[in-house]
């Protein structure tokens, strides 16, 4: 059984460390990526299949060689519950520090400011879903570590 959760929380550290450091070097060149929101949701997803998987172990009786096991499996779902949080947040806070109201007052924008704001949503968001992707990577490490 330790194995099996070792094996996921690899999955889980190795996809979602992929995804960091993509979305970081995106973050870092001002480029939206596609590829970097796939991996991201991948990681997520790896992430809620570790949860689950950890929650059979247990009902299986499976005693990880520490209990900080548990914490490192669920943890990660939490940190991306947050961080989705976090990038829902990142919209308006765009656009509460260029002083527009709403959506509709963006759209009163030339083109150029149109796409200066919806840019800077974006990399926002994709910055706030970076760390959450690096933390939830580091977590599944520690996971291996005491499963």
């Amino acid at each position: 059984m330790s194995t099996s959760a070792s094996i996921c929380a690899a999955v889980v550290a190795v996809v979602s460390a992929a995804a960091g450091v993509l979305g970081a070097w995106r973050w870092w060149r001002i480029e939206p990526s596609r590829a970097f929101w796939v991996l991201a949701r991948a990681g997520q997803a790896a992430a809620v299949v570790q949860a689950i998987l950890a929650g059979v172990l247990a009902v299986l009786g499976f005693t990880p060689s520490s209990g900080l096991y548990w914490v490192y499996a669920l943890v990660p779902v939490v940190v991306s519950f947050v961080a989705e949080q976090l990038r829902i947040a990142s919209a308006q806070a765009v656009l509460d520090a260029r002083g527009l109201e709403d959506a509709e007052a963006v759209g009163e924008l030339d083109e150029q400011g149109q796409r200066s704001v919806v840019l800077a949503i974006l990399r926002r968001e994709m910055g706030v879903i970076t760390l959450a992707a690096f933390v939830t990577a580091l977590l599944a490490l520690r996971a291996i570590g005491t499963a």
